[in-house]
């Protein structure tokens, strides 16, 4: 693969001009295309093969208005007056009768029909059907639906407007989630130093994502894609957009500080760092795409446009960027004299090291004396050197990252237990884990859906928020089904939770009727779940009672099929990502201990992200201080999207920091000071690539959009843990406690096992792996920065 990306590299760099064209003609095709044919995004969620999605597509064929979204009218009177008071009545009545004639409107129904009015008088609940799901309302629908409520608030009564019609909108980037690519570029400044390199990455993560979310938007008009799946995108796509090209720019300037030309320069950095970006954006895209197998429209189709969004990173971090260092050419090298030339000098100096005459054989051998790279650690030279003392002959020290890497080196034991102890506490709390989509009780507070959900919960109850529907099927039509129907509505009347059962809407022809049935709690309590499960496992009963099948469907039960079938394909899910985790890693690195390590991390990492968000989203903790709008159940599908983007950003960091310490115990033979040494090389660039994702993430967190809120909240954290506690500090303590075997494989699964060659050692001339006693050289970390 190496080879491959290398001439790939090397091409770009020739044709800078017809590579630099084509992107822009794939981009400019892209705005065409979506101007074209328009883009339409859908934030229904639906469950295929459910009882609660079955009953909903029949109940469409004979109650389209209540198988279609619906709105909700609320109206209180002043203090000391009723809503029955004549001018009050006459006020309500002109605006039901203007919301009959609204836009899309199929059917209205008027609180003393529906028994919504409270028992003081003062607040009376209408509610406004559509035959269409929310996703096909038109624009300005909703809007001339509130415009009907101004004959209402002329005579003094206040009126909201909300309900189910009103949900997640398109994510507008504001100028706080902007200012992640801001710190973003001040990280990229002060890690080159060089505003022309800083400004690299940022131009082809914009390309990136530009040519991605135009292109998603574009297919929107045929496939159904989601609000939050454009979001998840954006995020995800600028992330690692400017993390991958970071990599492979930090590359190309040490070998030009080096020396080499800029065209074969960019050819190695292809190679080489390209090679690790392809496995690092490869791992990420299988995790995403087997968000598939869980089997939800919605999700699946989340989790093919943030992998089309990674893709297209990976292919402008491997094609654009080294035409743009065509174009660059020179200027791009680190000033002489400067920290990045002073490294790169070392490392070339480290690396005449490696290679070498190996020291003719002595007396202290049976053919001569111990070879110096397999005398005990112990017997080295000394290492360690003084705070400030220069290091002749070798790398100059990155400070902060050899100062952390050697503390940890020193007391790994400590630092393990400690490190396992803190991410084991942060990930407690993820053991009261509730899982729901998100209502209306979830919006900004200031918002019309919200102000409806709340005056809704106070006046009538939280159960009048997400009435559920049950869709009654009679053995026979007509006058005896209607009896049929009516006698199933009884029997519900009986069950616990229950606060009111609507009268039957039925349909003679068919013999099918609908039932609303309010439950006792709001539609994320436990409550309203176990009265789902009730009335199911009531069915047959009810059947063999009164001839009748019956099905629960409505939003509120879709929602919890979805949560069940998402709480199900947790564990398998982990348990697929988990294996991929450990056989990509043991084909990379070669090792037995390496991959358990990073999975174990992998799994630590996650279990606290899970931790922090059931902390502050569901326990509350931090809550008005991240403007957590009301905390309860998380997100039903965050669990399954968190483990599939952090497992791909966590083998990123794990391939840059973890093949910079195999190479410097190829080079040296010294188990601890190669991972002390490697930590310090690999450290800087890692850092920064970790800064940007956890900025870029944490922008979104300033989104008051239910959804993307706890998404980049948990991304964010599980980014800064992974990157910090996991792999600068449990990493360099296993592998300085394991020593040498941490680049053991057994002789038998050496042989059997291929050979990736993402570390581009053949473009060196040598073979990418020797077998088990020569382990491989790594040049992938060879990416340091100023």
């Amino acid at each position: 693969m190496a080879t491959w990306l290398y001439r790939l590299g090397l091409g770009a760099h020739r044709r800078r001009r017809l590579v630099l064209a084509a992107w822009l003609a794939v981009l400019a095709a892209a705005v065409g295309t979506l101007i074209a044919v328009g883009g339409r995004l859908d934030n229904e969620f639906t469950i295929p093969g459910s009882e609660s999605q079955q009953a909903q597509d029949t109940m469409a064929e004979d109650f389209p208005a209540a198988a279609g979204t619906s709105a909700q009218i609320v109206f209180t009177a002043p203090e000391g007056s009723k809503i029955t008071d004549p001018a009050a009545a006459r006020a309500v009545q002109h605006t039901l009768t203007a919301a009959q004639d609204a836009p899309q409107v199929a059917a209205v129904i008027p609180p003393d029909k529906a028994g919504t009015v409270t028992p003081d008088g003062r607040t009376a609940l209408a509610q406004v059907n559509y035959d269409v799901t929310r996703s096909d309302l038109d624009d300005g629908t909703l809007d001339a639906l509130e415009d009907t409520a101004k004959a209402a608030e002329e005579a003094g009564l206040e009126v909201s407007v909300g309900g189910q019609a009103y949900g997640n909108g398109v994510l507008t980037p504001s100028v706080l989630e902007l200012l992640g690519v801001v710190v973003a570029l001040v990280v990229l400044a002060l890690t080159f130093g060089s505003l022309l390199a800083a400004g690299m990455p940022l131009f082809t993560a914009f390309v990136g994502i530009g040519t991605g979310l135009v292109g998603l938007l574009a297919v929107s008009s045929a496939v159904t894609v989601s609000s939050t799946a454009l979001s998840l995108a954006l995020m995800l796509g600028l992330a690692v957009g400017i993390d991958y090209a970071l990599f492979v720019l930090s590359r190309h300037r040490t070998q030009l500080a080096q020396g080499m030309d800029p065209r074969e320069s960019a050819g190695r950095a292809v190679g080489t760092a390209g090679s690790a970006v392809v496995f690092a954006g490869t791992t990420v895209i299988i995790a995403l795409v087997g968000l598939a197998v869980v089997r939800i429209p919605f999700l699946t189709v989340m989790g093919l446009s943030a992998a089309a969004t990674v893709l297209i990173a990976v292919l402008v971090a491997v094609t654009l960027l080294p035409a743009l260092f065509g174009f660059a050419g020179a200027r791009l090298a680190p000033r002489p004299g400067s920290r990045a030339a002073r490294r790169a000098a070392a490392i070339t100096h480290g690396n005449q090291d490696a290679e070498s005459p190996a020291e003719p054989e002595g007396p202290g051998t049976p053919e001569g004396r111990t070879p110096e790279a397999d005398r005990p650690e112990a017997e080295h030279p000394k290492a360690e050197h003084a705070e400030g003392e220069r290091w002749e002959g070798e790398r100059p020290p990155a400070v902060m990252g050899r100062r952390w890497a050697g503390l940890v080196t020193r007391r790994p034991l400590l630092f393990l237990l400690a490190t396992v102890a803190a991410l084991v506490t942060a990930a407690v709390p993820a053991a009261d884990l509730r899982l729901a989509l998100p209502d209306n009780g979830s919006a900004a507070h200031d918002t019309p859906q919200r102000e409806t959900y709340d005056t809704i919960d106070e006046a009538f109850g939280p159960g009048f928020n997400g009435p559920l529907l049950v869709l009654a099927e009679a053995d026979t039509p007509g006058e005896s089904g209607q009896r049929q129907a009516g006698a199933v509505a009884a029997r519900l009347k009986e069950l616990p939770g229950v606060v009111k059962v609507g009268q039957p809407q039925y349909a003679p022809e068919s013999g099918r009727a609908v039932i609303s049935v309010v439950p006792d709690g709001g539609p994320q309590d436990d409550a309203t779940k176990d009265l789902v499960d009730a009335i199911r496992a009531d069915a047959d009963t009810i059947e063999r009672e009164t001839g009748t099948t019956v099905s629960v469907t409505g939003t509120t039960a879709i929602g919890i099929d979805v949560s069940d079938r998402l709480r199900a394909s947790l564990l398998p899910f982990a348990a697929v990502v988990v294996g991929l985790c450990l056989i990509l890693l043991l084909l990379v690195f070669r090792s037995l201990v390496v991959p358990v390590k990073a999975t174990a991390g992998f799994l630590l990492s996650v279990g606290a992200s899970f931790g922090a968000v059931v902390a502050v989203f569901q326990w509350g903790w931090l809550a008005d201080a991240l403007g957590v709008a009301r905390t309860g159940p998380v997100v039903s599908f965050l669990p399954i999207v968190l483990m599939a983007v952090l497992f791909g950003l966590a083998m990123d960091y794990e391939v840059f920091l973890v093949s910079s310490m195999r190479e410097e115990w190829v080079r040296t033979r010294r188990a601890r000071d190669a991972v002390v040494d490697g930590a310090a090389h690999a450290s800087r660039v890692v850092t920064a690539a970790a800064l940007i994702m956890f900025f870029v993430f944490a922008s979104f967190v300033t989104s008051e959009d239910a959804i993307v809120k706890p998404i980049a909240f948990s991304l964010a954290f599980g980014v800064l843990v992974d990157a910090f506690v996991v792999r600068m500090t449990l990493v360099p303590a296993v592998l300085a406690m394991v020593g040498r075997g941490a680049w053991w494989l057994p002789r038998g699964l050496d042989r059997v096992l291929p050979d990736l060659d993402i570390e581009g050692a053949r473009l060196h001339g040598k073979p990418s792996a020797e077998k088990s006693e020569t382990p491989h050289e790594v040049s992938v970390s060879h990416v340091t920065a100023d």
